[in-house]
């Protein structure tokens, strides 16, 4: 298969419903009923006109605003985002493009990280929202603001400009809903395997490749790993997410956790759970009880190999060079594309994804989808590698921006990893999709307490969510 070379990079959904209903008084009411509307017909007439005069004003204004727009006049963009003064990248693409387009002013409002998605999902669905652009956070949010008809189909704005949707990497097969596409992403994390170089030095095994099977990653964690007491040294580790076991098994591309049938995830519980035994990695119930970071387990030095996203890339290196790590412990690291089942090709992985929309409501729609098909092309793309943050395309100058970053590894394998051949949503798109997750993280939970065996709880994953899928 041909490579496609992006970058990846979504979680609770809420279901809406319309709900209608009608009474009647009975026979009674309803003359009573007819009388009134004929008495009022008149004086409601005015207030129709009113109306009528305001209808007729608002589209007078949506249509100056649109013929501005065309004729390059002034235009302000009013965008909806997060944690504004502590994420570069915001502020970044906004100069950027407003230089590039100097008839636009973005203004940015932050509506906070926590609970953004809901709380967009209720401005937007408010009368009085006047946003144009929105940032989606997470695909159980996209589900919601889709299924409230708050967001503008794209699909003829990408058509009409020529967007090549290949070079997503199949994430907008994801994200389609019926047939129609709502957001474009710009910001992709996908996981990687972090190593420790100066741990496979010591033990003179060679470092990771970007070309493993999940059984050579098994045989080289349990070949570096070191189980002595005082001095152990884990040959990888796994953080309390699900998603650091069970979707190794979506990595085929013929399953996802939408499936409703989950024996796929049986071979990679088995072999976590068997590390476990043999003290390759750090035991589940352990980590839950002490709240152990993924960030302290690496930095802390005996820690050979861990999965997990690019978003630590960025947090890595800066803590090294801050001082916050011990560069001694942890300063010689390096990383490698995702293991891979037998037959699977090298380079697919995970991730989840940061998207633009525009508002159905926009009075400015052209010049909004010209933003998020700037955020989410080409130039947009090197603006965020330029902040350390990984952009939903990656191309060769893109991948050279972030693999030259002070801090990153020098050896080609790193830069290599940066390259994805194929991505798969942690969380692809479903209406019920947060009634699954809660479902699959109860049950991920007891495999790894040992509380179920590994059949029992896939049983129960499979009964549960069959339930919820109706099957």
């Amino acid at each position: 298969m041909k490579k496609k070379v992006v970058s990846v990079l979504l979680t609770a959904a809420m279901l809406t419903g319309l709900l209608a209903g009608c009474g009647s008084n009975g026979g009674d009411a309803q003359p009573a009923a007819d009388n009134a509307a004929d008495t009022t017909q008149t004086e409601a007439q005015a207030p129709a006109d009113t109306a009528q005069t305001e209808s007729t004003a608002d589209t007078t204004q949506t249509e100056a605003a649109d013929t501005a727009a065309d004729a390059g006049g002034p235009v302000t963009l009013k965008w909806a985002i997060w944690d504004k003064d502590t994420t570069p990248y915001w502020q970044a693409l906004k100069e950027a493009y407003e230089a590039a387009n100097p008839n636009v002013t973005l203004e940015m409002v932050d509506l906070g990280s926590a609970d953004y998605m809901t709380v967009l999902a209720t401005e937007l669905s408010g009368s009085g929202s006047d946003f144009d652009v929105v940032t989606i956070k997470d695909v159980p949010g996209y589900a919601t603001l889709v299924s409230k008809n708050t967001l503008e189909p794209l699909d003829s704005y990408i058509s009409a400009a020529g967007i090549d949707l290949s070079q997503y990497g199949g994430v907008d097969k994801q994200i389609t809903v019926d047939g129609s596409l709502y957001e474009l992403p710009f910001r992709n994390d996908f996981w990687v395997v972090f190593y420790n170089k100066d741990i496979f030095d010591a033990a003179g095994v060679d470092y990771p490749t970007n070309d493993m099977t999940f059984e050579e990653y098994d045989a080289l964690a349990r070949q570096v790993a070191d189980p002595t007491f005082g001095s152990q040294i884990y040959g990888t580790h796994y953080h309390t997410w699900r998603s650091a076991v069970q979707l190794f098994g979506v990595l085929d591309g013929q399953h996802s956790i939408l499936d409703g049938e989950y024996d796929f995830f049986k071979p990679y519980y088995e072999m976590v759970l068997n590390e476990e035994k043999d003290q390759i990695c750090r035991n589940y119930a352990d980590l839950s009880a002490e709240g152990l970071h993924y960030s302290a387990a690496f930095s802390g030095g005996d820690v050979a190999m861990m999965n997990m996203g690019s978003w630590f890339i960025s947090t890595l290196i800066s803590n090294i060079q801050s001082g916050e790590y011990d560069a001694s412990l942890c300063g010689n690291w390096g990383m490698v594309k995702y293991p891979h089942a037998e037959g699977v090709e090298a380079g697919s992985t995970l991730g989840t994804i940061t998207g633009l929309s525009v508002t159905s409501v926009s009075d400015n729609k052209d010049e909004a989808f010209k933003f998020v098909e700037w955020v989410s092309g080409a130039e947009g793309a090197k603006v965020m590698a330029g902040t350390g943050n990984f952009p939903a395309l990656m191309t060769d100058e893109v991948a050279g921006i972030i693999s030259s970053l002070e801090g990153f590894p020098t050896d080609p394998e790193s830069k290599e990893a940066l390259t994805v051949s194929n991505l798969y949503l942690e969380v692809p798109y479903a209406e019920n999709v947060s009634e699954i997750n809660d479902i699959l993280d109860t049950y991920h939970k007891s495999i790894m307490n040992q509380e179920m065996t590994i059949d029992e709880g896939i049983a129960k994953m499979n009964e549960e969510v069959g339930k919820v899928l109706g099957q």
